[in-house]
């Protein structure tokens, strides 16, 4: 068996590990399984090139087992289907509900970043680009999506038995363990929860396995207490109110959104917010809360026992969501504080954009960053706090205040994912492939996993890098 890292190697985004097992399957060929297909995020060139690229024919792709809905773990599956691939998804239930929203919204994005980039060229007269998948292809593939649940074993092409299990992440997200031919054992993190959250249950532990693809997002970091997360939200919201000024977050429609929400609705509920205006502006964010609630099986306990007094924990009095572009246009002629969450997590496109040009420019507001900011993205260089930072091209001055709050982040931190990796049984597992994270972190983290005693071979490897298990 041959395992190939093709995406998220020694990068955090376009998660893709490509499984190719020896037996003689569909016409005689090896059985083929991906790991995720996630969508490669960075520069422009650079992202168009690795998201054309496939490590072998879709065609030939048997199944694909997808951890979880976020873009850089499941936006490239329209695309694997427009090239060919007419296999199985196997997903959580959750994650399948999420993934109608959020493949289709990323190929409506699709579709209009091609025709703004063949407005600007068309005078020029270079050749049009077409979309990377259009809303068909995103269409097609949720036709070959099966919901399982979790803690279940289900077989997928080539004999391997799987088991998902929660893994505390985003709604629906799950860690995989795949029993495959000759006893031997493969496990997949995926995202790794950050425990001690709200709304999700703590990442389930992984049973014995042989080798493990793990997430190494933050090596290196410890996040902030979870405890200080309602009383920081807080300072910064009356802070800047104070001044006059707005607090404009830029959140992953899935899952970040819904736990901000929830944490100002217990602060609204609590009477330690300002009696202003706060928005969710992002249809995505809009239809996501919706899925939220309809899966409470996902709930932890405290969420579950929150519902008994407050039966509404996505919304209170001085919330509103923002679906029409209309609407969303007049909050940045508003002259009064206000609280504005909006999409997408990484500043790279979407409507906080338009927030972002119309806030950074003045000392009075705050810009509270919550989430993992790639190189390269806009996020990153406001975290960084450049004097000057582009929007739509053109250059802006970075007077506003920036704050980063990781509590929120939905990864596990250093010492989390030391704790999840060092209670897997040491005896058995033989090596740790780290995933999803930039080099220093993982260099950091393999440093932590020796100091922590895991006497388990740990390595980075890169993309195209791939290994006989």
């Amino acid at each position: 068996m041959t395992l190939t890292f093709w995406g998220a190697a020694q990068t955090v985004t376009g998660s893709l590990h490509f499984l190719e097992l020896d037996d003689a399957g569909p016409g005689g060929r090896p059985t083929r399984l991906f790991l995720d297909c996630g969508l490669f995020q960075g520069r422009r060139s650079e992202s168009r090139e690795r998201n054309q690229d496939w490590p072998c024919e879709p065609s030939t792709v048997d199944a694909v087992l997808l951890s979880h809905a976020h873009i850089d773990h499941a936006g490239l599956l329209p695309k694997l289907y427009r090239d060919g691939f007419r296999g199985t998804v196997y997903a959580t239930h959750a994650t399948v509900d999420l993934c109608g929203l959020m493949l289709r919204d990323s190929a409506y994005i699709q579709e209009k970043d091609a025709e703004f980039f063949n407005r600007k060229i068309r005078d020029k007269g270079e050749p049009e680009v077409e979309p990377l998948y259009d809303m068909a292809d995103a269409e097609g593939v949720m036709g070959l999506f099966h919901g399982v649940p979790y803690d279940r074993t289900f077989q997928v092409p080539g004999g391997v038995d799987v088991v998902y299990r929660d893994a505390g992440h985003i709604l629906g997200s799950a860690s995989m363990t795949l029993d495959l031919p000759g006893g031997k054992r493969l496990g997949f993190t995926g995202d790794l929860g950050n425990p001690g959250r709200p709304i999700l249950r703590d990442p389930t532990p992984m049973p014995p396995v042989d080798w493990l693809i793990c997430e190494s997002t933050y090596g290196g970091k410890t996040h902030e207490p979870a405890d200080l997360t309602k009383d920081r939200l807080a300072a910064i919201v009356s802070e800047t109110t104070a001044k006059g000024g707005r607090v404009v977050i830029p959140a992953f429609a899935v899952g970040r959104t819904q736990e901000i929400v929830h944490t100002l609705d217990q602060l609204w509920n609590a009477d330690r917010l300002p009696a202003i205006p706060v928005f969710v502006d992002s249809p995505l964010a809009v239809n996501a809360t919706a899925v939220f609630q309809t899966h409470p099986e996902c709930y932890d306990a405290d969420l579950l026992a929150y519902l008994m007094t407050d039966p509404s924990p996505f919304g209170f009095e001085r919330l509103e969501y923002v679906r029409e572009a209309k609407r969303s246009k007049e909050l940045n002629g508003l002259r009064v504080p206000f609280v504005v969450i909006s999409a997408s997590g990484m500043c790279e496109a979407g409507r906080i954009l338009h927030h972002l040009r119309n806030t950074i420019e003045d000392d009075k507001n705050t810009v509270l960053i919550v989430g993992y900011q790639a190189e390269h993205t806009l996020g990153r260089r406001i975290v960084e706090r450049r004097d000057e930072v582009k929007i739509f091209g053109r250059p802006h001055k970075l007077r506003a205040r920036v704050e980063v709050m990781n509590t929120f982040s939905a990864h596990a931190d250093e010492p989390g994912l030391v704790d999840f990796v060092g209670a897997i049984d040491r005896d058995r597992l033989k090596t740790v492939f780290l995933v999803h994270g930039d080099p220093d972190r993982q260099a950091l983290l393999i440093d932590a996993f020796a100091e922590a005693g895991l006497t388990a071979d740990v390595e980075a490897p890169a993309r195209g890098d791939a290994v006989t298990l």
